[in-house]
């Protein structure tokens, strides 16, 4: 699988996640995005996939399960309220898994994801 984008091929594995970290932009964010039925990406999808990639690439490879994204985008939004089902609306394959493709970072691992 390969993602196409301003004419360029993004070389992924077969469950679409990018080979080479180096490889992902905005633009390739918004190509993946549409590629999983996402659509257009908001300011909450930005604030999110932002969050993975500062986490992946600044805290040693870390990819946070689901409560650990939903309690930090509460305390970014100001959300006390903020529910799971609210970070699924955003990304409905799960936070912790669809996210971390757009976000151009590598499959988690782990089982789960709560």
């Amino acid at each position: 699988m390969a993602y196409e984008v301003n004419g360029t091929t993004i070389e992924t594995t077969e469950a679409g996640y990018l080979v080479d970290l180096n490889d992902w932009n905005e633009e390739v964010a918004k190509v993946i995005a549409a590629e999983e039925g996402i659509g257009e990406l908001t300011e909450r999808h930005w604030d999110v996939i932002n969050y993975l990639r500062d986490q992946y690439i600044n805290n040693g490879g870390t990819q946070p399960m689901e409560r650990i994204i939903q309690k930090a985008m509460a305390e970014q939004w100001g959300d006390k309220k903020l529910t799971s089902k609210d970070m699924y609306t955003l990304f409905p394959r799960a936070p912790s898994k669809q996210g971390l493709k757009v976000a151009g970072l590598p499959a988690t691992n782990r089982k789960g994801g709560y």
